[in-house]
């Protein structure tokens, strides 16, 4: 196991080891864009964490653990404090796991195992006694986790690119868009649909939920959140997210 600090350099695929395990705590730091061969299981236990990807802006708040398969270009950006496991597999213990980035709910018996994991030395091997058994429980939860709707597809169209350049603000409405790209809300309605699925004020509305998420999952209280992402009052956030999710912005974060 190593514990890193926010300056330090590592690159997994330096190890010839199979699994390889990372225990953090940090604060305000951006990894940068990179990518290794191995694939990597990211589990917030407290904080929240950004993933931006090629074409997705993935949320990973507590209790979530994120599924990067090898290859994947990818940023995580850590905001005030957080504490996080992180696992590296070889490519060749990859083969039966998404082959897509995914957001996954963490079982008691994956969240179990993560820790030993985390923990073993880098010299461990991994074909042989409790370690073996480690392994192969924590390759099955992965594959089986049910995953969650984390990911916010996000558009390609350079004109919509200083819409993208500050994840953290709120999108504008439609009619302010317009004026902001000099395109007409039909034209604005027809890139969203192509290039996410969903209709410009659905992507809006998908937005607005993963940043609630993370404000709440950061300290911010209900008020300073509802304030942030536009809503007239509490009641109107808290309708909002019970409507998103289903249940309240307390509920959830319990």
């Amino acid at each position: 196991m190593a514990w890193l600090d926010a300056h330090a350099q590592f690159n997994p695929d330096t190890s010839p080891a199979l699994v390889i395990g990372i225990a953090a705590t940090m604060g305000d730091h951006d990894s940068g864009l990179h990518r290794h061969a191995c694939g990597q299981l990211l589990f917030t236990r407290q904080g929240c964490m950004r993933i931006t990807l090629a074409q997705q802006l993935c949320l990973l708040p507590p209790s979530r653990a994120a599924w990067i398969p090898p290859g994947i270009v990818h940023r995580a950006v850590m905001q005030q404090s957080v504490d996080y496991r992180s696992i590296y597999l070889k490519p060749e213990l990859c083969a039966e796991l998404p082959q897509q980035v995914c957001v996954i709910e963490v079982s008691p018996l994956l969240r179990a195992v993560l820790e030993p994991i985390a923990g073993a030395d880098f010299d461990t091997d991994w074909q042989q006694g409790k370690f073996v058994h480690l392994l192969g429980l924590c390759l099955s939860e992965i594959r089986d986790a049910t995953q969650q709707p984390m990911l916010l597809p996000l558009p390609r169209d350079k004109r919509l690119m200083p819409l993208l350049a500050t994840p953290e603000k709120l999108p504008p409405e439609l009619q302010v868009l317009e004026r902001q790209i000099g395109a007409s809300g039909r034209t604005i309605s027809r890139i969203f649909q192509r290039e996410t699925g969903m209709s410009y004020q659905q992507w809006r509305q998908q937005w607005r939920l993963m940043r609630a998420m993370e404000l709440l999952a950061t300290g911010r209280n209900l008020s300073y959140s509802a304030f942030e992402l536009g809503f007239a009052s509490d009641s109107a956030f808290i309708a909002f997210f019970k409507d998103m999710t289903g249940i309240t912005p307390g509920a959830w974060l319990k």
